[in-house]
């Protein structure tokens, strides 16, 4: 059975608050039985990376270019524009207000991730971890030192999809958590060789999470329990095996 419980009682965070210890701690309050345990997965809200690294932004001391005048076209504030365009190594397509970018991580997404939402003050916007892989190996490194305990770390966003409307949750870093389970050689359950299916286990996970979670409540960390077939010992690879390479990307 898959299960995935929000975290109470997590701190407004600070830049330079230690998230491992402060996950740690919010751990502790549970029973004896809910407590960290070996096969456990934290699923965690960038937004509390990003402000624990720092990765905020005051749109009064950022300097709108006449590009960002032209992309935010009226309808967005052009200095979040302007920093949008400097956390993307490309802008792919652009509508009035909307950008679509790819990150300099390779992600490809809305505004570069940028934005002001959970994020105290008008004047404050907040942007992606510059290494999410490394974030969630910190994190997991700090929980092993405290709890004698190694969860798989999955680190996320919401995006949006080129597909379908709306957005779901997915993985922006991982550490111990499998990026994906290839099915391709496997047979179905009438004996038909599957020949595509891979499955996207991290970005699962970071939707499971989600739907555990009220967008405006304090639970930037969910607790998933269940999946321990996708946790590893070693931190693995991180989340590059999940994005599309650019042949093979039918948007770009």
């Amino acid at each position: 059975m898959l299960t995935a419980t929000p975290l109470d009682g997590m701190p407004e965070i600070t830049p330079g608050l230690d998230l491992g210890e402060t996950i740690s701690t919010a751990l502790a309050r549970w029973p004896v039985p809910e407590r960290a345990r070996p096969g456990d997965i934290l699923v965690i809200a960038h937004k509390i990376v990003s402000k624990a690294e720092g990765r905020t932004r005051r749109l009064s001391d950022v300097t709108a270019s006449a590009r960002a005048i032209e992309l935010a076209a009226g309808v967005r504030d052009p200095r979040l524009v302007q920093v949008a365009l400097e956390e993307s190594r490309a802008v792919i397509r652009a509508v009035p207000g909307v950008i679509v970018c790819e990150t300099h991580h390779g992600f490809i997404c809305a505004n570069a991730g940028v934005d002001q939402s959970n994020v105290p003050g008008e004047d404050t916007v907040l942007m992606l971890p510059l290494d999410p892989d490394a974030s969630a190996r910190r994190i997991r490194a700090r929980l092993r030192e405290l709890t004698g305990v190694a969860p798989g770390i999955v680190i996320t966003d919401s995006f949006g999809r080129a597909w379908r409307t709306g957005q779901v949750d997915v993985a922006l870093g991982l550490a111990g958590v499998a990026a994906l389970d290839d099915w391709r050689g496997r047979s179905d359950k009438d004996g038909r060789q599957l020949r595509a299916t891979v499955i996207a286990v991290a970005d699962l996970l970071a939707a499971s999470a989600d739907l555990a979670r009220r967008k405006d409540a304090a639970q930037p960390v969910v607790l998933v329990r269940g999946a321990d077939e996708y946790v590893t010992e070693p931190d693995g690879p991180g989340v590059s095996q999940l994005l599309r390479a650019r042949a093979q990307d039918l948007f770009r």
